[in-house]
């Protein structure tokens, strides 16, 4: 059995789209970050930095293996099973090359959007600005690679979209009164962004963990 440890969050969200897309069997084990959780010992004990996601795969190789990181989950569960990750050449090369843009780019600047518009108690005009210029200057890459292909890595839906997408609706929603403009005059990516909001196991995924 898997055990994913998650919230309602784009990172947590990036995972559970996966296991969606892979047909996955897994447990979800909802880590409120509201209530600080994600310093319980249990947790840390898999999650060391105390941060959503981790991943315990309880068949792994025979033994249980812990993973924490969303880019390193997602890259796991793509090797492991086959799918949305090349096993090598430049389709492999280009996901990869499009993850990590989004774990050092898209998802550091958009989070502190979030942070300085809607969570912080004492307001920054100057950092807001910044990482509002920043966000849309990411939106603008992406922009321009898919005006180019279909989906990130090439013609091929790989980890990379499923990385990239829970940020995106998030500008669309969460942020919509500061990042949603920025979007609209981006044609590509909001076709891309439709198009992966079409697909079932997408949908299914943007929905863990059910929160009550």
């Amino acid at each position: 059995m898997i055990h994913l440890y998650t919230w309602s969050t784009p990172n947590g969200r990036k995972v559970s789209i996966l296991l969606e897309e892979l047909g996955l069997a897994y447990e979800v084990h909802a880590v409120n970050l509201s209530q600080q959780e994600q310093f319980s010992p249990a947790f840390l004990a898999i999650s060391p930095n105390n941060r959503i996601p981790a991943l315990v795969d309880e068949q792994a190789d025979g033994s249980p293996l812990s993973v924490f990181e969303s880019g390193a989950i997602l890259t796991y569960l793509a090797e492991r099973h086959g799918r949305f990750l090349d096993a090598d050449g430049s389709g492999r090369f280009k996901a990869l090359e499009w993850l990590h843009w989004q774990m050092g780019g898209l998802g550091p600047m958009v989070g502190q959007v979030a942070y300085f518009e809607k969570l912080a108690k004492e307001k920054s005009d100057v950092a807001s600005r910044r990482f509002i210029l920043e966000s849309d200057r990411l939106f603008g890459v992406m922009e321009k690679r898919l005006t180019l292909v279909p989906f990130l890595a090439g013609d091929d839906y790989s980890i990379a979209d499923m990385a990239c997408y829970p940020w995106i609706v998030t500008a669309q929603t969460f942020l919509q009164d500061t990042l949603a403009e920025k979007l609209a005059d981006k044609p590509a990516l909001l076709a891309w962004a439709e198009r992966l909001s079409q697909r079932p196991a997408v949908q299914r995924g943007m929905a863990v963990p059910k929160i009550d």
